[in-house]
């Protein structure tokens, strides 16, 4: 895994177990957004090092305090891997097609 930071954030980063809210735009290697949290109108919450998200969000958030701003690239043996991610409603499509990196830009926008 990648990452540049944007803007550097504040404080410590999460530890096992924290909370995390954070902002995302997910981008296939072509620069297609696959996902963002903008369409959900809510940032995503979850607890670093549980398995919530994807393996590289896990190790990742145990890197970037609060308030930082930075664009990942994760490798797809620590994003879908092998598998991919199928789109829900057609089975025979995938949104994430098997072995495929993943580019990310991100906000962290809490931790606690």
């Amino acid at each position: 895994m990648r990452y540049l930071i944007r803007q550097p954030g504040t404080g410590s980063p999460a530890q096992p177990g924290d909370r995390l809210t954070m902002r995302y735009t997910g981008f296939l290697p072509n620069g297609r957004i696959f996902e963002t949290s903008a369409t959900d109108g809510a940032p995503l919450r979850f607890r670093a090092g549980r398995g919530e998200v994807i393996r590289g969000w896990d190790e990742l958030a145990l890197l970037l305090p609060a308030g930082t701003r930075a664009h990942v690239w994760i490798p797809a043996a620590l994003a879908y891997g092998h598998k991919g991610a199928r789109d829900p409603d057609d089975e025979n499509r995938f949104l994430i097609p098997p072995d495929t990196d993943l580019e990310f830009d991100l906000e962290v926008i809490k931790i606690k």
